[in-house]
C-alpha cells in the first residue's frame, strides 16, 4: 500500500503544480525555460504513474475489502466511464459544445471516472486510488476556473460537427476500451 501512496503523492503532486505551486513553477519557467519544466514533469509523472501502478497491482493482491459493493452499481459506472470517455475526447476535439460549456472537459472526465470506479469498487486501493483522483479533480477544476475568471479566458462556441464528432469517437473509444482494452491492461474485465 506505501508504494501506492506515494506514487499517488508523486503522481497528483506534480499534476497539482498549477494549484499549490504556481509560483515556484513560474520562476523555474522563467529560470530555465519550457522545456526544461515539460521534460521535468514528464519524468516525474511517469515514475509517480509507475509506482502508483505498481502499488495498486500489489495491494489487489491482497485486498481489505471495506463493503459490499452491489451489481447495478458497476451498470452505473459503466454508464458513467461512457460520460468520461466523452468529456475526455472533448478536450481534444475542436469547436465543441461540451468544451464551450464545461470549459475543462478533460478534468471534469476524469472526476466521473474517478466517482464511477469510486463507487463501483470497494477496497481500500481503491479508495485510495479513485478518492485521490476524485479529490485532485475537484481542486484541479475549481483552480482552473478561477485562472479563467482571473484572466477573463473565453471559450470558442461549439458546432454541431464539432460536438457530433467528439460523441463519436468518445463512445468508440470507450467501446474499444472497455470490451477489448480493460482486461488486458488492467486486469479486469468490466463486462464478462
Amino acid at each position: 500500500m506505501t508504494a501506492l501512496i506515494i506514487g499517488l503523492v508523486v503522481f497528483l503532486g506534480i499534476h497539482s503544480a498549477r494549484i499549490v505551486a504556481e509560483g515556484p513553477r513560474q520562476a523555474f519557467i522563467a529560470q530555465r525555460g519550457e522545456k526544461a519544466w515539460k521534460g521535468l514533469y514528464t519524468v516525474i509523472s511517469l515514475a509517480g504513474f509507475a509506482l502508483l501502478v505498481w502499488g495498486y497491482g500489489q495491494a489487489r493482491q491482497q485486498p481489505v475489502v471495506l463493503w459490499t459493493s452491489p451489481t447495478w452499481l458497476r451498470h452505473v459506472a459503466a454508464l458513467l466511464t461512457l460520460i468520461s470517455f466523452v468529456l475526455l475526447t472533448a478536450a481534444y476535439v475542436p469547436r465543441n459544445a461540451i468544451k464551450s460549456r464545461v470549459h475543462h472537459p478533460m478534468t471534469v472526465g476524469v472526476k466521473v471516472w474517478a466517482f464511477a470506479h469510486l463507487i463501483a469498487n470497494n477496497t481500500l486501493a481503491d479508495v485510495l486510488l479513485f478518492g485521490g483522483f476524485l479529490a485532485w479533480s475537484i481542486a484541479t477544476f475549481a483552480a482552473a476556473r478561477r485562472r479563467d475568471r482571473a484572466n477573463g479566458t473565453t471559450y470558442a462556441a461549439g458546432t454541431a460537427s464539432g460536438t457530433a464528432k467528439t460523441v463519436v469517437v468518445g463512445v468508440i473509444a470507450w467501446i474499444v476500451f472497455a470490451l477489448w482494452l480493460h482486461g488486458p491492461l488492467i486486469g479486469v474485465r468490466p463486462f464478462g
